[in-house]
């Protein structure tokens, strides 16, 4: 019988920048790990160093690692189970696409729409970070938290990705900020825009679960009051949906 593949240990064998930084640690140790593994430092059926090499390597929490890894799950990347470590299941992640397929000038008008909000958006965010008062701290956790609950309940959480988008908007203290998102209302949502025949039920709740990690880095980074971190994280996250979109222009 083959010998079980050992995890990886220590920090002479990863790669991997210390973090020091406030914010979200947990993505950005999932970024590195994701880097890794699809950059071939990991093959399929490797597995990870185990929880306390990871702590040791990044500097940081076995919470901290445990959310990256749950990240890294969520990709279709690793499978972790309990007395055996994590085990790398593919080197490129799995594909997460919000539908199966958009007309063409559908995918325009969400085009625009995101370019609109990322030379918007990660400026709220920096504002919002410097800006929160508790209320509005509340405000966020609980749209983020309906969110997750949307999420869970497997819709498409089209209402409630608008509104945690909104909290922050209003947490800026800049009324403009604010009246512009209202304006745009729930047509500053990708997914508002698709039909239901479009819609890519198989992996609608994969997409939807690393939307709900790109938000919590947001939610960490403005809780924490840094504000490059908090631009950095939301411009991260409507990058990632600006490339998911621009691919269906290829496929038409």
């Amino acid at each position: 019988m083959a010998a079980k593949p050992e995890p990886r240990s220590g920090t002479a064998t990863l790669n991997v920048k210390k973090l020091t930084r406030e914010g979200s640690l947990s993505m950005h140790v999932a970024d590195q790990l994701e880097g890794l593994i699809t950059g071939g430092s990991f093959s399929v059926g490797d597995r990870l160093p185990t929880e306390s090499g990871l702590c040791e390597s990044f500097g940081v929490s076995r919470t901290v690692i445990r959310e990256a890894v749950a990240h890294l799950k969520s990709l279709g990347l690793v499978e972790a189970r309990r007395g055996v470590g994590t085990t790398v299941l593919r080197t490129a992640p799995a594909e997460a696409m919000p539908a199966k397929r958009i007309r063409p000038t559908t995918v325009e008008d969400i085009l625009h729409v995101l370019e609109l909000r990322m030379n918007i958006e990660p400026a709220a965010a920096a504002l919002a970070a410097e800006r929160h008062t508790e209320e509005d701290r509340e405000r966020i956790v609980a749209r983020h938290a309906a969110f997750v609950e949307a999420r869970a309940q497997h819709t498409l959480a089209r209402e409630e990705d608008f509104e945690f988008h909104h909290a922050i908007a209003q947490a800026t203290h800049n009324p403009f900020f604010s009246v512009l998102f209202e304006q745009l209302n729930l047509s500053a949502i990708p997914r508002s825009k698709l039909v239901s025949s479009e819609v890519n039920t198989a992996t609608a709740d994969v997409y939807l679960k690393r939307v709900e990690d790109e938000h919590q880095a947001v939610v960490d980074a403005i809780l924490a009051r840094d504000p490059q971190q908090a631009r950095e994280a939301m411009q991260q996250h409507l990058n990632r949906a600006r490339q998911t979109y621009e691919q269906f222009q290829t496929t038409q």
